[in-house]
């Protein structure tokens, strides 16, 4: 059905316009980034295509590649900027979102609820780090490299430089497993041992790694696996 047959309250953009966006269904959302439709289907049969393709689920429609998306028939770059573009506001907003009011970290969970909202449903591996002061208080978090879908490369020198920038007292290391288990590698594991050493010589205490996933993450510190 085109827009212009449904009734006016029934439109996504005139329904957000009189009652807000927060009424508005997930497809009816896309509907309005979507702006037109094509010849065969509307901006709203657009949206429920494109959920569709990725099951109904915002997170998996977030990890779906821009080349992807805006060779969707009806989609194109335009809109699939769009898309993206809001997607990304969205992260950021988590992101501050999170870190608004932190004084302290001092659990894995801690860590875990302050990074899993710009982490959750990325395809690929990001290694991250959490630099802290003396009283143990956020002072600045980098990511410090992404890779492929099951390894990230964990630099040693660009961590220390970060923490030396930072006049870092200690640091958490963050990093997630896009494969849903948040189990270490033996890989994770060695450069772990490695970069413990490397903060020891210059007095940097390494407090732990996190490794997160949607809905659960491990802690080294605590050496075992947590629910979300």
């Amino acid at each position: 059905m085109k827009m212009k047959d449904m009734c006016e309250f029934e439109r996504p953009r005139e329904k957000m316009l009189s009652v807000g966006a927060r009424a508005l269904s997930s497809s009816e959302l896309l509907a309005v980034l979507i702006r037109n439709g094509s010849r065969e289907e509307s901006a709203l049969d657009l949206a429920n295509r494109l959920l569709r393709l990725a099951d109904g689920n915002l997170v998996k429609m977030f990890s779906m590649p821009f080349a992807t998306m805006k060779t969707l028939k009806g989609i194109g770059p335009l809109k699939a900027c769009s898309i993206m573009a809001a997607f990304e506001l969205g992260r950021r907003f988590l992101e501050e979102k999170a870190s608004e009011g932190i004084k302290t970290i001092c659990t894995a969970r801690g860590v875990y609820e302050l990074m899993s909202p710009t982490m959750k449903g990325l395809g690929h591996e990001e290694f991250r780090v959490i630099f802290l002061n003396r009283a143990g208080r956020l002072i600045g978090k980098e990511t410090l490299s992404s890779g492929g879908t099951d390894r990230t490369i964990i630099d040693n020198k660009m961590v220390m430089e970060a923490a030396l920038r930072y006049e870092a007292h200690s640091m958490i290391l963050v990093h997630n497993h896009p494969s849903g288990d948040p189990r270490p590698s033996r890989g994770d594991i060695a450069s772990t041992e490695s970069l413990k050493k490397a903060c020891s010589s210059f007095g940097i205490s390494l407090l732990d790694h996190v490794i997160v996933c949607d809905d659960c993450f491990w802690s080294f510190a605590d050496d075992r696996l947590y629910g979300a």
